[in-house]
């Protein structure tokens, strides 16, 4: 049997993390997030965190030594050169973890949730591609109140990602969130039965 691979990615605030927890907590399936492992890539100790140390002097360091985010998204989030040399660090650290999870796990079907699927050319991990997405202004709006931002703030993390219609061009399956919880869960249980029915 070959292992299904789902690769679940969207925008910023679109609903992953709906549809990751309903699909742990209802599916039992097993969940590998390229976030934790981008977290975990800058850890205090780790050597690319000591490269972007370097980079950008002590003051992208917290008091107690660890990755000030905050000030590292400033610097990325306006500077598309420095974003490209920080992803060119991570994204090959969490590739290796991704394939390491996949090659470890005995599941039959997998969920990689990966916000740049596309962006990170991690496509070729996954067998079957899962967007997420909702109208560009629920998106600004959730990520105004999630994330505290100002709509220009906002707007500009939007605006650093693939454009939300080329991952749906790209995808097998589209879950969209711009309606109700339930209406977005029948979704993942359709694409779910459609998968087991191959």
């Amino acid at each position: 049997m070959t292992k299904h691979i789902i690769g679940l990615t969207g925008g910023i605030a679109t609903g992953k993390t709906t549809v990751t927890n309903y699909l742990a907590s209802t599916y039992n399936l097993p969940i590998f997030d390229a976030d934790i492992y981008a977290r975990e890539a800058v850890s205090l100790g780790s050597p690319i965190l000591s490269a972007i140390a370097q980079r950008y002097g002590e003051q992208i360091l917290l008091p107690d030594g660890s990755l000030n985010r905050q000030k590292l998204g400033e610097v990325i989030f306006n500077r598309q050169d420095e974003r490209n040399w920080i992803d060119n660090l991570i994204h090959p650290y969490v590739r290796d973890r991704f394939l390491k999870a996949i090659s470890q796990s005995s599941s039959q079907t997998l969920i990689l949730v990966v916000p740049l699927l596309f962006e990170a050319g991690m496509t070729d991990l996954v067998t079957e591609i899962w967007v997420v997405r909702c109208s560009q202004e629920q998106q600004l709006q959730r990520l105004i109140q999630r994330n505290h931002l100002n709509r220009e703030q906002a707007q500009a993390r939007i605006n650093s990602q693939l454009p939300i219609e080329e991952k749906v061009a790209h995808a097998d399956v589209v879950l969209d969130n711009s309606s109700t919880l339930e209406v977005l869960l029948k979704q993942v249980d359709t694409a779910l039965k459609t998968m087991s029915g191959n």
